[in-house]
């Protein structure tokens, strides 16, 4: 998979239209894992999920059914409920939301459905009657966007059309972002749960931020909160995990190398979905803090081998975690033990500082 683009490659002035398809469904030549991504062993979905133990599904059916009352019909009692019981609500979406919920509960937490309530037949406007300069970098990045997951696949096919709407409707909705070829991991990751307008809303609420802090900066020109993220980052490392921290400012390495895409597509351009989503639940709900927690809890799971490594093989390492190391159950359970919120504040204030110009020391007043 092609490495993100850099901000300076995102606009470039194309006449080209959306790209001419033909509807239908997309063939599925091999077999895929429940998560529709393509995988080599022949076990279909429904045979795995018969293959559980009873007792799992059993627990699975118990939590949906919480999940179910909790939501109410149509997302109705979900404020109600968030505002009478936010530890049962935060400690349920740790857990993990039942999959076929998920779409909706995302736009419930995001504040997305109440975007879209409020700006109705605008998506429409954006997509049918509005042209954008970014439309040809969409187009030729499309491909590149979870290329082993089906629904991406077909050229031209159902979800490579809706991805590209709902990118080019968003740089024409703001064209001080535009479009970089990092939010088309984020868009790609919703489409697989929500229709078009409603991915494009949730997109919305979170770069504009509607209940957490604004992603947009993670987008805009020189990209400023990628830069804020990994002077925190690299500070956080330091303090939580100082084997690991030490080593690599032995080896030079710096967050930059290999946590960029952390930020910039929360976990979704190269981790397993079924990690990527349960993280995707939580951000959702918590905000981008658990990407930091994430991160230092991954590098503390793996210290032992991490700081063994030379610079070339650390690199490759900290770009193909061993799988043992992405299992979702594993994994959270480590962030959600690692406090950051406070020192993440006192390093956003300290960054903000050493970013402040400084005064002309011939005319302090400048």
């Amino acid at each position: 998979m092609n490495s993100l683009r850099t901000d300076d490659e995102k606009h470039r002035q194309s006449e080209t239209d959306e790209p001419a398809s033909k509807s239908g469904p997309i063939p599925l030549t091999r077999p895929v894992d429940r998560f529709s991504s393509l995988k080599s062993s022949p076990t279909s979905p429904a045979s795995a999920k018969a293959s559980r133990p009873q007792s799992e599904r059993d627990r699975e059916e118990r939590r949906l059914r919480k999940w179910r009352n909790m939501i109410g019909v149509g997302g109705t009692d979900w404020k109600l409920y968030v505002r009478r019981k936010p530890q049962v609500v935060k400690r349920r979406v740790r857990k993990g939301i039942p999959d076929c919920l998920r779409g909706l509960a995302w736009q419930l937490i995001s504040g997305s459905r109440d975007l879209l309530l409020m700006n109705q037949g605008v998506y429409e406007q954006l997509v049918l009657y509005e042209t954008s300069a970014a439309e040809l970098d969409i187009i030729r990045d499309i491909s590149r966007t979870f290329p082993s997951h089906v629904f991406f696949q077909q050229r031209h096919g159902p979800g490579q059309r809706a991805l590209y709407n709902v990118l080019k409707a968003y740089s024409v909705y703001d064209r001080d972002v535009g479009y970089v070829q990092g939010m088309g991991f984020l868009a790609g990751l919703l489409l697989l749960y929500m229709s078009e307008e409603d991915a494009f809303w949730l997109l919305v609420a979170l770069l504009k931020g509607a209940v957490h802090a604004p992603m947009e900066g993670l987008y805009l020109v020189g990209l400023p909160l990628v830069q804020q993220y990994l002077f925190q980052f690299e500070r956080l490392v330091k303090e939580h995990v100082p084997k690991v921290g030490a080593h690599f400012e032995k080896e030079m390495i710096n967050p930059s190398m290999y946590a960029s895409q952390w930020f910039i597509t929360v976990f979704s351009y190269s981790f397993p979905f079924s990690l990527a989503l349960r993280i995707w639940d939580v951000f959702l709900h918590e905000g981008v803090k658990i990407v930091f927690k994430l991160g230092i809890a991954l590098l503390r799971h793996c210290q032992d081998d991490l700081v063994q490594l030379p610079f070339e093989k650390l690199i490759h390492a900290l770009r193909n975690f061993p799988e043992d190391s992405l299992q979702p159950d594993v994994l959270l359970p480590l962030a959600y033990n690692i406090k950051v919120s406070k020192r993440l504040e006192e390093l956003r204030q300290e960054y903000e500082r050493m970013m402040k110009p400084q005064p002309h020391p011939e005319n302090p007043h400048i």
